[in-house]
């Protein structure tokens, strides 16, 4: 019977859930009997090293039924190659504290010679415990160490080591009639159709976990955003320039520079999960502080230049130029000027991408400094 074929996940289209929903997936915890290849090709997660993801299910142990097709020994372990008729995995087998070592004639000299002396004149002429304690080890070895061509159940965490997927754990099987390996066969395929193959689906309330867990995620961003602006007092960034102090919130995978960021068109350029993930929540963060009116855009364009608006001299320049001017006309003499005409006014001279919250924060500044004055209902004048 030949496995069913499976699709790898397109990172374009898959999206990482939260470590902290992974627990409501039964596969989490679970030994999943998995094809050899599925598991050579699962994603390993950007969050917590060792989880794996196979179609959205976070998946850290396994269960593989193969064939040994090569083998290593080790001081401390046996590796074998397991094959299940789509691909080889290595599987690490430990052995026992007592079999690590391996018996040598002095030290069987040893043990021959006190238990003679135990037996004494009573013992039989014919028993020989070296002998008999050297046949005893090569049983007990023979039934620990498999040869070529043997079942070999494997059932354990999956790690990657020297760049391999590897399987920590292993049984082994003794099956004359192939029942262990027909049965497996009908209920792998079942299983897949049933569990695997489904996508891990969030119900109601995980969804609104997910969604807290979200908005606590860009919460942290925006406030790391408006820290840093206070902190280094800058009058203009790019969002290259602050990206790098999100990606702890994000992934432990290296970012790439700035001149890689525009990759070339192409069926396999496109950008990592992890960065994908770092630039969506970068521009939502840098969407709230532009609501807020912290920063805003003088010209939008390709290349993204953000002006902190407190900072900003020449807007700063400009209110204070419109409410100097229009101050000395006889229908803005008495109240001032509204806030919205100053907007307005802001809009044509100096850039059409100012907000109303941004103004607001202009003119706090200015009167700050004593440059202007409120009046009643939104006004201000010049002082």
């Amino acid at each position: 019977m030949q496995p069913e074929a499976t699709e790898p996940e397109e990172d374009s289209v898959w999206e990482e859930p939260p470590s902290m929903l992974w627990g409501l997936d039964p596969m989490f915890n679970a030994f999943n009997r998995l094809y050899v290849k599925d598991i050579l090709h699962m994603r390993e997660s950007c969050q917590v090293s060792g989880i794996y993801f196979y179609n959205s299910h976070p998946i850290f142990k396994v269960d593989v039924l193969g064939t040994v097709v090569y083998k290593r020994e080790r001081e401390d372990f046996f590796c074998y190659g397991v094959d299940d008729g789509t691909g080889v995995i290595n599987s690490l087998c430990w052995k026992d504290e007592q079999w690590r070592e391996q018996g040598d004639g002095s030290r069987l000299a040893v043990i021959s010679s006190a238990g003679a002396r135990s037996f004494g004149s009573s013992a039989r002429e014919d028993f020989n415990p070296a002998s008999e304690l050297k046949k005893l080890r090569q049983a007990q070895h023979s039934s620990s160490h498999l040869e070529i061509g043997e079942l070999l159940r494997v059932r354990g965490p999956v790690k990657t080591s020297r760049q391999q997927r590897e399987i920590m754990a292993s049984t082994y099987l003794s099956d004359p009639v192939m029942a262990v390996q027909i049965s497996w066969m009908m209920e792998v395929p079942q299983l897949y159709r049933q569990c695997y193959d489904k996508p891990f689906h969030l119900d109601s309330s995980a969804q609104n976990i997910q969604g807290g867990s979200a908005s606590y995620l860009l919460g942290r961003a925006t406030r790391i955003l408006k820290d840093f602006l206070k902190e280094k007092e800058v009058t203009r960034f790019r969002p290259y320039d602050v990206q790098d102090l999100l990606q702890p919130l994000v992934s432990r995978q290296p970012l790439r520079t700035a001149s890689e960021q525009e990759p070339e068109a192409g069926p396999s350029s496109g950008p990592p999960t992890s960065f994908k993930q770092l630039r969506e929540l970068l521009q939502k963060s840098l969407q709230i502080l532009q609501d807020e009116g912290l920063v805003f855009r003088k010209v939008k364009c390709q290349d993204e230049v953000y002006h902190v608006t407190e900072r900003d001299k020449d807007l700063l320049m400009a209110v204070r130029d419109i409410l100097r001017e229009d101050c000395r006309r006889e229908k803005y003499a008495e109240k001032g000027c509204h806030i919205l005409h100053i907007l307005s006014s802001v809009r044509q001279r100096y850039s059409r991408n100012v907000s109303k919250a941004a103004l607001v924060l202009v003119l706090k500044a200015l009167e700050c400094n004593s440059d202007i004055i409120s009046t009643i209902d939104s006004h201000y004048t010049i002082l």
